[in-house]
């Protein structure tokens, strides 16, 4: 007993004695309220899965002193009965702008690039601002506090949102009476992070994706480098980035492949990234969950399109229907496979449509109590803010929500939402809610009445069967006045009413429509019975269309999986010594080639009759852009530190058509916009997986150099970046093999320097390690690109799209590069004049390893008829016609041990034609990676009737969508942008 008592004297007097300030004031006498606050009689949600019924809250000075089902009450507590009311943790935004100005994109411009930092004693690139505060730019906002609050927020976590590295957040309670000092929990609440560059900023690089992955990637290496006193300089960005280490790491992806494109930065650095994610996670659910990366998930859901119109329908693309229909199913999904996330209204143009989408993500099947945890601890956990926020357990502060209910029911009111323990009154309680629907009889008549909206101005809605009555509505102080009308106005039902406290029925005078009045009441349907009620409307449960992948047109259900594959009685082209093979067979297995001879025996194999047909190698483009989400980093003019591995674009629809057309392998080339560019993607074209499933494992290394008119910028609009001719070319390529020569010299004699990832790629190809696809078309630069080659001791690997080669065959016989042309592309632009249509037979002719390549997304779907013109110009016969586009650019791209012929223990990309492989005529019918069917030309068909049937039910349901009052966006026609060598 004594214990007891000591206990609670303990209690209050430590809380009268720690809240007193100890400041002077000068604002007279004034005492400050220590008294304790009981709400009483509530269903308390102290975190998602802990909930007490009739339970009791406490709190004093603006923290949760205890809550449970029985509370001693201090004798000086003010008791308050929330007798039928819920209360719940408020909500957590972890990702907004709120209360810190952002910068604004600077007007105008002009035509000369900045190439160098504006700031000294920062980091080398503006764009990396670590230094940067939010609590520095802060300042609260009353308008936009208060919408909050009505949205059931109490905590809001804000930062700059500007730049690539951002600087530090501030964490913000939304208390409308408090000041800054109480108001601002943490003013150093993480450092953030992006992809995209800054608005205010004008340095040039990153132009790009990849250009700003590379820069992240350099970033840590130098505060790595920095943070060991390496260095002789001082700077403030990299000391703020290292001094901000230990806090929460927050980066903005947005995006699925995003995602996992910063996992990988932060995984490469020991980082474990709290990711901001873009709403379409669903598509790739295991990647993502892989990651375990904790998600921040906007709930910005599309609208349905209005497709009234059949013709303006035809714009919106099935991959945008589709978003529209499953992005809703997101946290669904989330939760399903136990990612961990938490929900943000960042996204909404108004945080008054917040409820809106919520209820739509638990109404396409997110659990509540997922929802609950998704906007109180999962954030508070995310923030590192446990324990103070997201939860109403003693010592939290006291920042919780009352309601009528269930906060997640459609109808339930938002009454008060308290922050630090300050009230803000959403909806008055005290005033009856007639939130619900009601059954009216009326002389054998029966109507509906469905009554939503606020308690204070409520919305009412009356039918008679399906028909909508005309009504009209106005509530105060209680009563209810109400009229309504049928037979097209001519009978007048008015009504004067209160709610019945015991059974919450609407009971009052009613004024029939011949005058006579008589005393009505309207019964409230039980939630029971509406529930009920909503098991036999199946109808109106969503429908949901599965995922494909990809989940565009012409994806698949499930990923494509290697099959033991016997061909039987083919005309095998091998690409190999051996030639041509008729009545050949050929066995796959285990995603290999098995065996190539005559009366093979299946053992098990799906037997595939191939008589009449042609089996040849799967295509291999030399030089392609499709599949990526960016060609150029055009900020420098050496990016060899960029990676084209790191923007490539699993969804690509290129890559379809491109596996219709036979192709299997290709390299993803950067574009030409600088004389050293990035390093390239060798990928296979696997439809159906993620961008890593794509890249092929053991990559041989390439980069991408380019001569000529684009890099010199010719057709640029600015001519201030060097180099501006070719001359500066060449002095490009001498300066910077120079600077790697001494780096890679002073690396091997371990000397202690800076890592630089682009002098890393260099030094590579004077190593011998990683191979050049150089661009060109002038004999004059292609001669000078080998010499300089050739006084660094390398060899360039292949002149890529070359059209005068034939000019200079014999010597590039003599260096050893290997030449990658267009069959009879010429006179497109100045430098290409010279072109002619035998260049290909004439560097044949004098030993150069020829290739026929594309370098354009609609080339490479014929690529075989492609090959077919070097048969016509110059000769050639079929056999290395073919070879040109498959085991040629094979060995050009070091593949050749893998792909490009059909030869026993090859990877079994195969494509079996309907024809000669040449012929305009023929089709391919099947083309296999690995042993796995990529495209087929009977479920080609199928698909496409498939694509028709599901556009119709996309078109019928939003059609329904918006016949049910739902909103609507107009059509618009969503596509990707075409890259090709010069796309900046």
């Amino acid at each position: 007993m004594k214990k007891t008592f000591l206990g609670l004297c303990l209690l209050w007097c430590s809380g009268l004695l720690f809240a007193q300030d100890y400041f002077p004031k000068n604002d007279g006498v004034k005492a400050d309220n220590n008294n304790y606050t009981a709400f009483t009689n509530a269903k308390i949600y102290v975190a998602p899965t802990e909930i007490i019924d009739q339970g009791t809250l406490l709190i004093q000075n603006g923290k949760v002193v205890r809550s449970g089902s029985k509370v001693a009450l201090p004798p000086n507590t003010v008791v308050i009965d929330l007798e039928g009311k819920s209360i719940y943790p408020s909500f957590i935004d972890a990702y907004s702008k709120f209360g810190v100005q952002q910068p604004k994109r600077a007007p105008g411009g002009g035509r000369s690039p900045q190439y160098d930092p504006e700031r000294e004693g920062f980091y080398w690139n503006d764009h990396i601002m670590p230094e940067n505060t939010a609590i520095a730019h802060y300042k609260y906002d009353d308008k936009t506090a208060k919408a909050l609050r009505e949205a059931g927020f109490g905590v809001v976590n804000s930062h700059i949102h500007d730049g690539i590295a951002r600087g530090t957040g501030v964490l913000i309670a939304l208390n409308g009476e408090g000041t800054d000092a109480s108001r601002v929990l943490d003013d150093r609440s993480g450092q953030y992070f992006s992809l995209d560059k800054s608005v205010i900023k004008k340095q040039s690089y990153p132009t790009s994706l990849m250009g700003a992955l590379a820069l992240l990637r350099q970033m840590y290496s130098d505060a790595d480098w920095y943070a060991k006193g390496n260095s002789k300089t001082k700077d403030r960005s990299l000391e703020a980035l290292i001094a901000n280490r230990d806090l929460v790491q927050i980066f903005e992806a947005k995006d699925k492949g995003h995602i996992l494109r910063a996992d990988k930065i932060g995984d490469a650095n020991g980082i474990q990234y709290v990711i901001v994610a873009g709403g379409n996670e669903y598509e790739r659910i295991e990647e993502i969950k892989a990651t375990n990366a904790p998600l921040i998930v906007p709930i910005n859901f599309p609208k349905a399109y209005d497709v009234a119109d059949p013709y303006q329908a035809g714009y919106v693309s099935l991959e945008d229907m589709r978003a529209w229909n499953q992005a809703p199913t997101n946290p669904k999904v989330l939760a399903n496979n136990n990612v961990r996330f938490s929900l943000t209204p960042y996204d909404l143009k108004d945080v008054g449509s917040f409820k809106e989408m919520l209820m739509k993500a638990i109404e396409h099947g997110l659990p509540k109590t997922k929802a609950l945890e998704a906007l109180t601890t999962a954030p508070a956990e995310m923030l590192g803010q446990a324990g103070k926020i997201g939860s109403l357990r003693p010592g939290a502060y006291a920042n919780f929500l009352i309601t009528s209910g269930d906060i997640f029911a459609q109808e339930t009111t938002l009454y008060e939402n308290w922050v630090q323990g300050t009230k803000s009154v959403i909806n008055n309680k005290d005033v009856k809610d007639l939130g619900g629907n009601y059954e009216l009889s009326i002389q054998g008549s029966t109507f509906s009445l469905a009554i939503d909206g606020s308690p204070e101005k409520p919305k009412a809605t009356v039918k008679q069967d399906t028909l909508t009555l005309p009504s009209k509505m106005a509530y105060a102080d209680n009563w209810l006045n109400m009229s309504f009308h049928t037979d097209e106005g001519k009978s007048v039902y008015r009504m004067t009413a209160t709610i019945l406290p015991d059974t919450d029925d609407i009971n009052g005078r009613l004024v029939l429509p011949d005058g006579t009045e008589t005393r009505f009441t309207a019964r409230k349907i039980a939630e029971s019975e509406k529930k009920e009620d909503k098991k036999d409307k199946t109808a109106d449960a969503p429908t949901i269309l599965p995922v494909t992948y990809p989940n565009v047109g012409y994806g698949y259900a499930s990923k494509p999986k290697a099959a033991n594959v016997l061909f039987k009685n083919a005309t095998v082209w091998t690409s190999e010594d051996a030639g041509i093979l008729e009545n050949t067979d050929v066995l796959v297995r285990n995603g290999k080639i098995d065996k190539v001879g005559k009366d093979l025996r299946a053992g098990g194999a799906q037997v595939i009759d191939a008589t009449g047909k042609h089996l040849t190698a799967g295509i291999v483009d030399e030089h392609s852009h499709i599949a990526a989400l960016a060609i150029n980093e055009a900020g420098h003019n050496s990016t060899a530190e960029v990676k084209m591995e790191d923007v490539v674009d699993p969804e690509h629809m290129g890559i379809y058509p491109s596996l219709a057309g036979g192709v299997t392998s290709l390299q993803l080339l950067h574009g030409s916009a600088n004389p050293i560019g990035g390093r390239s993607a060798i990928l296979k074209l696997k439809w159906g997986e993620e961008a890593d499933g794509l890249i092929y494992d053991n990559s041989p290394k390439f980069i991408k150099f380019a001569l000529g008119e684009n890099v010199k910028q010719s057709n640029w609009q600015s001519y201030s970046r060097f180099p501006q001719t070719r001359m500066g070319v060449e002095q490009v390529f001498m300066d910077y093999f120079q600077r790697a020569k001494e780096y890679d010299t002073a690396k091997k004699n371990g000397t202690p320097q800076r890592y630089d990832e682009e002098m890393e790629v260099l030094a590579e190809i004077l190593n011998g390690e990683r191979y050049i696809s150089c661009h060109s078309y002038v004999q004059s630069e292609i001669n000078m690109m080998m010499k300089v080659a050739e006084k660094f001791g390398f060899t360039v690997n292949t002149f890529t799209h070359i059209l005068e080669g034939y000019k200079v065959a014999d010597k590039m016989a003599r260096h050893g590069v290997g030449g990658s042309t267009f069959s009879d592309w010429w006179a497109y632009k100045f430098e290409v004049n010279d072109a002619i249509p035998y260049n290909a037979a004439i560097m044949h002719e004098q030993g150069v390893t020829v290739a026929i390549n594309s370098d354009d997304r609609e080339m490479i779907r014929r690529l075989n008829q492609e090959a077919a013109k070097t048969v016509k110009y110059g000769g050639m016969s079929e056999l290395d016609a073919w070879k040109t586009v498959t085991i040629n650019p094979a060995k050009l791209l070091h593949i050749d041990d893998r792909v490009g012929s059909i030869k026993e223990g090859k990877d079994a990309d195969l494509v079996l034609w309907s024809g000669h492989p040449m012929s305009i005529y023929s089709k391919a019918e099947k083309t296999l990676i690995e042993g796995a069917v990529y495209f087929d030309l009977e479920k080609d068909r199928q698909q496409r009737e498939a694509i028709k049937k599901e556009r119709a039910q996309l078109i019928k349901m939003m059609l329904q969508e918006k016949s049910n009052g739902g909103k609507t966006q107009g059509p618009k026609q969503s596509v990707k942008r075409v890259f090709t060598c010069k796309t900046l």
